[in-house]
C-alpha cells in the first residue's frame, strides 16, 4: 500500500535536503507528501515563501506536493494567490487564527483560488497558540463555504475538541455537494489534534455515521520536514490501521485514505465521485427529497 502524508510542515531555517526528507519518510512506511510553505506572520514575504517551497518540491513530482501557507488579510494576498497557481502550487493552506474563515477577504481569496482549481487545507479546531481562537475554528463556520463554488477543502484535524460538528457539516455538504456538483467539496483531514484517547471515537463515528466518507478522509501527521519523526507518523498508521481492522473497513478504503483521496484532493487524479444522498439521520434518500432545491432553481 502507498502511502502520502498530506500535512508536514517547512520552514524557512529548514537545512533538511528534499533527498534526506525522503529517506525520513521511506523509513516511516510513506511514499511522499505535502509539504505546506513557511508560514505568513513571521517577516517572510510570500514571494520568498513561495520560492522556498517550490524549490523544495522541484524534482519530485510525484512524491512531493509544494503547499503555500497564505494568510487572507496579508497584503497582496491575492496577487500572491495568483502567482502560486500560475506557477503549479498544488493547493493552499489557510489558519483562521484572529478571523473567520467567510470574512469578506477570506472569501475573495478563497474564490480565486476555487476559479484556478486548487484546494485548501483548512485547521479547524482549538488552536494551541496561547491565544483565544476556538470562537474562529469552530467547524460549523466552514458552512459558509457553499457559497464558493468548486472549492475543494480539508478540515483538519476534524475539528477536535468538535469533532461531532466537523463530521455533522460533512454530512451537510457532502449531500449539497451530491446534488450540485458545482458547490464546494469537504475533506477531513485525519492530522492529529485528536489526542489518542479520542481516536477511537474519531473513526468509529465517521464510519457509522452513515454518511459516504471513504472518499473524503485524508491522512496526514502535523510533522516537519527538518525532523519528519519516523516514530510519530509510524505510530498513527498503527493506531489507524488497528482501528479499521476492528471497524471492517476495507483495503481499498484504505488506500483512499492513505493514497488516492490525497491526490484527488490535489488535482492529480480528475475523477468525479459519486456519492449517496443524504438525510441529516442517515438515511438515504432521492436527490430531490435530500436537498429540497435543485440547481436550476437553488432559491427554492
Amino acid at each position: 500500500m502507498k502511502i502520502l502524508d498530506l500535512h508536514v510542515h517547512s520552514h524557512m531555517s529548514n537545512t533538511t535536503t528534499p533527498e534526506q526528507y525522503l529517506e525520513r519518510l521511506k523509513a516511516a512506511g510513506i511514499y511522499g507528501s505535502g509539504v505546506f510553505s513557511p508560514a505568513p506572520g513571521r517577516g517572510d514575504a510570500a514571494k520568498a515563501r513561495l520560492d522556498h517551497v517550490l524549490n523544495f518540491c522541484k524534482g519530485h513530482p510525484d512524491r512531493l506536493f509544494p503547499v503555500f501557507f497564505i494568510g487572507p488579510h496579508e497584503d497582496g494576498a491575492i496577487e500572491a494567490a495568483q502567482e502560486a497557481i500560475e506557477r503549479g502550487i498544488a493547493a493552499f493552506k489557510i489558519i483562521c487564527g484572529d478571523h473567520y474563515c467567510y470574512d469578506d477577504k477570506t472569501m475573495a481569496l478563497l474564490h480565486v483560488i476555487a476559479k484556478g482549481g486548487k484546494a485548501v487545507c483548512f485547521h479547524t479546531g482549538i488552536l494551541w497558540n496561547g491565544k483565544p481562537s476556538g470562537d474562529f475554528n469552530r467547524p460549523c463556520n466552514w458552512e459558509h463555504m457553499i457559497n464558493v463554488p468548486g472549492l475543494r477543502f480539508s478540515a483538519g484535524h476534524c475539528g477536535w475538541p468538535w469533532i461531532d460538528e466537523c463530521i455533522a457539516l460533512y454530512g451537510k455538504i457532502q449531500n449539497a455537494h451530491n446534488n450540485r456538483s458545482d458547490l464546494c467539496e469537504m475533506f477531513l483531514d485525519l492530522t492529529p489534534g485528536t489526542p489518542v484517547a479520542y481516536r477511537r471515537e474519531l473513526l468509529t463515528k465517521l464510519f457509522t455515521v452513515g454518511y459516504d466518507v471513504k472518499n473524503h478522509i485524508l491522512f496526514g501527521t502535523d510533522s516537519n520536514t527538518s525532523d519528519y519523526s519516523v516514530e510519530w507518523a509510524r505510530k498513527w498508521q498503527d493506531i489507524d490501521n488497528g482501528l479499521y481492522a476492528e471497524l471492517g473497513v476495507d483495503t481499498k478504503t484504505q488506500n483512499a485514505i492513505y493514497w488516492d483521496n490525497i491526490l484527488r484532493f490535489f488535482g492529480k487524479k480528475k475523477e468525479s465521485v459519486k456519492l449517496a444522498s443524504l438525510t441529516s439521520d442517515g438515511r438515504e434518500v432521492s436527490p430531490a427529497y435530500s436537498t429540497g432545491w435543485s440547481k436550476e432553481n437553488p432559491s427554492e
